[in-house]
């Protein structure tokens, strides 16, 4: 059981870096004049995919610990990246959900979700360092 939550996050974040692909292909045609093809819907939903992942995987983090050490927030950087994560995964999802549900011209908005969503993959990979070491300390 101890190994579906990083499994999760893992999943999680390799989906998170399509999401970013994919949209690095609409910033470089918006911002960069470049010629890209932008697959909105495949973004929207493997975006939401991926930050509805990682939700659980918070969720699933915290319950894990409570159910193996009958205690919360002893994992120290572990878990307060996660908690810094927290706010960005709902930025990055209501923005999402606002520009895919409105569709117009936007300059800020956009840049906004993908900065925020990038600092969550940043995030998620140091998540993976600090998690590798909790299993090391706790459970190997």
């Amino acid at each position: 059981m101890l190994w579906i939550h990083p499994a999760l996050q893992f999943i999680a974040t390799m989906i998170g870096i399509y999401a970013a692909y994919l949209g690095m292909e609409r910033f470089l045609s918006q911002h960069m004049k470049m010629r890209t093809q932008f697959l909105w819907q495949r973004h929207v939903t493997v975006g939401r995919i991926a930050i509805i992942l990682w939700m659980l995987g918070f969720a699933g983090g915290m319950m894990i610990a409570r159910l193996k050490w009958q205690v919360n927030l002893v994992t120290g950087l572990h878990y307060q990246t996660a908690f810094a994560m927290a706010p960005l995964m709902a930025i990055g999802a209501m923005t999402g959900i606002y520009m895919d549900r409105r569709k117009a011209k936007r300059t800020f908005l956009p840049l906004l979700h993908g900065a925020v969503n990038i600092l969550l993959l940043f995030l998620a990979f140091f998540q993976i360092r600090t998690g590798w070491q909790v299993i090391k300390d706790f459970i190997l």
